[in-house]
């Protein structure tokens, strides 16, 4: 059980509604939004972050689901495996594929690139202080600055909010793993 009191759409001012609506229309992430709504500077501005950064997709969504699951799975978050498991599915890989993602150096379902992202959100989460020069010459011979930063950006931010959702017990109603469903389907 959620260890915070969700807010809902209707508890928000009237100016602050519409960018729930958004954040809706992003993904099922209302029992989070609603416990960040506990204070309106988060939801707001993490929200409108995110929401502007999905809109101007400098970095292919792709990259930016293989980096949130990788630390997600890293961090054991359900809560974000739960819902960004199914992004990946819908870029191709398999249920046991974003399962196993953390197996990436022999991943049959990723190419060269798949498997550089993977391994930099690793270095992000748990490699930061060690990670030398050789990662970033292979991140720019396929990425700009611009996309390496929200990479990065991208990737630290969701070590944050696996840490949030998890101490705070944040999940969904009831909790089912659309991942876990995917591939007992498969099975």
């Amino acid at each position: 059980m959620t260890r915070i009191t969700r807010k809902s759409r209707d508890d928000l001012p009237a100016a602050e509604q519409p960018l729930w609506d958004r954040m809706l229309a992003a993904g099922d992430f209302a029992d989070q939004a609603g416990v960040m709504a506990q204070r309106l500077p988060i939801f707001s501005q993490t929200w409108a972050l995110l929401l502007q950064l999905g809109q101007e997709a400098v970095l292919p969504k792709r990259y930016t689901e293989l980096a949130i699951v990788t630390v997600s799975l890293l961090n054991e978050c359900e809560y974000c495996i739960d819902h960004h498991g199914p992004k990946l599915l819908v870029e191709g890989l398999s249920a046991e594929g974003v399962q196993t993602l953390l197996d990436y150096a022999d991943h049959p379902e990723l190419n060269e690139l798949d498997r550089l992202v993977v391994e930099y959100a690793i270095a992000v989460t748990r490699n930061w202080s060690q990670t030398r020069d050789e990662i970033f010459a292979r991140l720019h011979q396929h990425f700009s600055e611009a996309q390496i930063v929200e990479l990065t950006w991208r990737t630290a931010l969701c070590g944050a909010f696996n840490r949030f959702n998890d101490i705070l017990q944040v999940q969904t109603a009831p909790l089912a793993s659309p991942v876990a469903s995917a591939a007992a389907a498969q099975a």
